[in-house]
């Protein structure tokens, strides 16, 4: 009764016998595709290898807060004290800083001062290493960051970005401290810093464009897979690659919406848009299309290819941005991943998820090793440090680390390795 019923339906319609019969399937098919779309609200499926990559990026921001504070006092070391008064600036609460630094004891070094008999905390040398390959890594790449700070401003309308949103995001983007200098007044050709009379803010400005950088990620990564694997040129000419996470629920309706979205052409976000009619609602889905474009190469100049959202919403207006930009990556979960470990979730990271592959990078460049190299230094742990204590007496009351307990406190005992506390406290010069 149900089959006859079906069939009812398909052809209840009478059809003249001039015209060719048509499949009643291939109708339903292409009925249904005309009302399909991607939905805009859909449930964030979490992937934890990106978590798990968060949880020790979590851990770094710590440690780099801590160096900077370290190296920036004269004998590059502080008192337990000092270090717990200091510490609560840079959002560390009341005892946190002194247990944080005895987890890490290839990175600080916790050792009693031969004369004051108080604790006092320092970089290890592995940790100074570390600090030197990266800033060299840094500087090496100098013609690279030239090269993405005009592709950036290539991005914007109006070929201007302010110099502070620059300068919270030059961490992302692999720019060196004094980039102001060494980046953009060392190459007057290429950039102009100008200050608004109005904001009292600086800008960055493209002097000219250059036709060659205007060449985005994506198009690259189309020409490789077309030249390696071939298929259909239209069906790969305006598609981005989609790897949707584990868990991530797709039906044939979606299915069906992601194959129509892929052909959908767009307009290249380095292409100016002042000329164009946006009134139409074709003209609206490609600048949609535009907008997903615009932030897989902002991921795609940084050099860990990943941006706190925070610094993306920052070249919103500049870049013609939707207003909800969580809401709108949500949409692509196959092309972008969002998470939110790191900072108790207030803090939003977006990761591009072709540019990683089991949690590592596939093409690693020399700042992403460089600073890897430190979160293998978080990761790793002194074989048998449960044996190594040091019985410390205070015989003058608390001294900082009264939120550890000092008659047992684990520091880094060296003498079987390199980083010995006496030829290290020699080379740091009188204390």
């Amino acid at each position: 009764m149900h089959k006859v019923f079906h069939l009812s339906i398909q052809f209840s319609k009478p059809i003249s016998k001039s015209s060719n019969p048509l499949n009643p399937f291939m109708i339903i098919i292409n009925n249904f595709s005309q009302s399909t779309s991607i939905p805009k609200n859909q449930q964030r499926v979490r992937d934890h290898a990106y978590d798990n990559y968060m949880e020790i990026e979590k851990k770094t921001r710590k440690v780099l807060k801590l160096q900077e504070l370290i190296l920036s006092q004269p004998n590059t070391m502080l008192s337990s004290a000092c270090l717990d008064n200091l510490s609560r600036r840079l959002g560390f609460k009341q005892y946190e800083a002194g247990r944080f630094v005895l987890k890490f004891p290839h990175i600080f070094d916790v050792f009693e001062h031969p004369v004051q008999r108080i604790l006092y905390c320092r970089l290890t040398r592995k940790a100074h290493v570390h600090i030197q390959q990266e800033n060299e890594a840094v500087v090496a790449q100098v013609d690279d960051c030239v090269t993405r700070l005009r592709k950036l401003l290539m991005l914007s309308n109006t070929k201007r970005v302010g110099l502070e949103h620059v300068r919270i995001a030059r961490r992302e983007f692999g720019f060196p401290e004094d980039f102001e200098y060494s980046v953009i007044l060392k190459h007057p050709q290429f950039f102009r810093l100008f200050e608004d009379k109005e904001s009292k803010s600086k800008y960055i400005e493209l002097v000219e464009t250059d036709p060659k950088l205007g060449v985005c990620a994506i198009e690259k990564v189309r020409e490789h897979e077309y030249r390696e694997k071939g298929g259909d040129a239209e069906n790969i000419r305006f598609s981005f690659i989609i790897n949707f996470p584990p868990g991530f629920k797709t039906g044939k309706y979606y299915k069906i919406a992601v194959w129509k979205w892929q052909r959908l052409p767009y307009w290249s976000p380095y292409e100016d848009m002042s000329g164009y009619d946006m009134r139409s609602l074709e003209a609206q889905k490609r600048m949609e299309k535009r907008a997903v474009a615009m932030i897989h190469e902002i991921l795609s100049l940084t050099v860990e290819k990943k941006i706190s959202l925070e610094r993306v919403a920052h070249f919103r207006v500049t870049m013609n941005l939707p207003k909800k930009l969580k809401d709108f990556l949500l949409q692509h979960q196959g092309i972008f991943y969002i998470s939110t470990r790191g900072n108790y979730g207030k803090l939003h990271t977006i990761f591009l998820r072709e540019a990683y592959n089991k949690g590592e990078l596939v093409e690693p460049n020399e700042v992403y090793l460089a600073r890897r190299n430190l979160a293998k230094l978080i990761t790793l742990r002194r074989p048998n440090t449960d044996r190594e204590f040091v019985y410390y007496r205070r015989e003058r009351g608390s001294d900082g680390f009264d939120g550890v307990d000092l008659d047992r406190v684990k520091v880094s005992d060296n003498e079987h390795g390199n980083d010995s506390s006496e030829s290290d406290l020699e080379s740091d010069g009188v204390c």
